[in-house]
């Protein structure tokens, strides 16, 4: 059975005897929360595998030496992307809420 989305929300809202707009609210805060929690766990294990705490302190490493750039570019663009990212999501979230 096909339903629209605005007769799929309605049925769901109903259901969890919550209004419409409070079941998006919680459903994109949901979403965000799920989101910015897998963006940390790849932060985290990034910031574990370098021995820093940003994307500024990896850049600091290189600047001084003790942090090879051959092997490691990749992670650091993926880690400034990652952090961008979080930080947009966090943005998004407080607005939620």
């Amino acid at each position: 059975m096909v339903t629209s989305t605005a007769e799929l929300l309605e049925s769901v809202a109903d259901e969890l005897h919550l209004s419409q707009d409070a079941l998006i609210t919680e459903g994109v805060r949901s979403v965000l929360s799920q989101r910015l929690q897998m963006l940390n766990s790849r932060i985290f294990e990034l910031h574990g595998k370098y021995e820093v705490n940003s994307v500024e302190e990896m850049q600091a490493r290189y600047e001084v030496g003790t942090l090879e750039e051959e092997d490691s570019w990749r992670d650091l663009q993926d880690l400034d992307h990652l952090e961008y990212k979080r930080d947009r999501l966090v943005q998004l979230l407080g607005r939620v809420q």
